[in-house]
């Protein structure tokens, strides 16, 4: 896969997928989550953890990522999918500090909120199918 030779055989990479996997899920959570405050003008969105922790989930969410990446020797220049899942995630973080930080009206932070969740799915549409289009498979 991608010219490069893995290091590690694919059992090896379980414990690492699962963390990844429920970093994705977590994350995902928390945004929807802080959306939702941030929809309501909820206080809750100041809170400590809620600054500190999806930040957190996030920073083990890309460690995993590349961990994973690495471990089965996966290149973003040889595999297109993976190419297109880290494009659509700049995206979604750009979105999302729009939704939830840089959006000035309301209107702005709802609309962006939802693409932002657009592309989220199509993040986890292109992991589970490896088809940068996978709305065509």
């Amino acid at each position: 896969m991608g010219g490069v030779t893995p290091p590690f055989s694919i059992l090896d990479t379980a414990p690492i997928k699962s963390i990844h996997v429920t970093c994705v899920a977590l994350s995902y959570a928390l945004f929807f989550l802080r959306g939702v405050w941030m929809l309501r003008d909820s206080p809750s969105l100041q809170q400590r953890w809620v600054k500190v922790v999806p930040h957190t989930v996030d920073s083990v969410l890309l460690a995993s990522a590349i961990t994973l990446a690495w471990q089965l020797g996966i290149s973003p220049l040889a595999a297109p999918w993976l190419a297109a899942k880290i494009v659509a995630l700049l995206l979604y973080i750009g979105i999302g500090t729009v939704a939830l930080k840089r959006g000035r009206t309301r209107r702005i932070r709802l609309t962006a909120w939802l693409v932002a969740q657009a592309v989220f799915l199509y993040i986890v549409c292109v992991a589970v199918t490896h088809d940068a289009t996978p709305w065509q498979s």
